[in-house]
């Protein structure tokens, strides 16, 4: 298992998100921003959805994600 907080992943604050893959971790992260009621939470969602757009874009987040979390130490 590691972890990264909502701001290393790109979001607004420092709730810790985990998971076991970066896959999973992704996920987790996508429910808390989806979870939350304020508007930089919001701004992320919004974020997300436009780069689902730009496939490139999207794949180019996607390798430094699982880049940044291969580095992570294991909890």
């Amino acid at each position: 298992m590691k972890t990264m907080t909502c701001r290393q992943m790109g979001g607004p604050c420092d709730e810790q998100i985990s998971g076991n893959t970066p896959e999973e971790m992704m996920n987790n992260g996508k429910d808390h921003v989806h979870s939350m009621d304020d508007e930089d939470h919001k701004n992320v969602v919004v974020m997300m959805e436009e780069m689902q757009k730009d496939p490139a874009a999207a794949k180019e987040w996607n390798v430094k994600f699982t880049s940044d979390f291969e580095a992570l130490a294991d909890n």
